[in-house]
């Protein structure tokens, strides 16, 4: 089961770093998090583990980087949105006209995806 963990955990990285768009992004992230749930899962039958100096570090990572995604996730949006507004309005509905350029549709992510992983020890 370990081994099957630490192998789930790689291969969601390597999606996640090989992944091309931006739904490819969120399908490996969202394997990438239950792989890491299932890590942390295995590490509540071990004490050691627990109070080890990496897995701590482990955690806060864990925590800085959904913070990271959370943030790029209303970046991306707070983009798209000013890109649509431009697209809407004068001039830049003349240019946009002119080269093509269409409305972008906002990523979406359903509410019980976008709370954040509770990890209890």
């Amino acid at each position: 089961m370990k081994q099957a963990a630490i192998k789930a955990v790689t291969d969601a990285r390597k999606a996640l770093v090989g992944a091309k768009g931006v739904e490819e992004k969120v399908k490996a992230d969202r394997q990438l998090e239950s792989a890491l749930k299932t890590i942390f899962a295995i590490a509540e039958g071990y004490p050691d583990l627990k109070a080890n100096t990496n897995f701590l570090e482990l955690q806060k990572e864990l925590t800085a980087t959904e913070d990271r995604v959370a943030y790029s996730r209303q970046f991306y949006n707070d983009s798209i949105l000013s890109y649509n507004n431009k697209c809407k309005t004068f001039p830049g509905n003349i240019f946009a006209g002119i080269f093509g350029f269409k409305e972008k549709e906002y990523l979406q992510i359903a509410e019980a995806e976008r709370k954040t992983v509770k990890v209890n020890f």
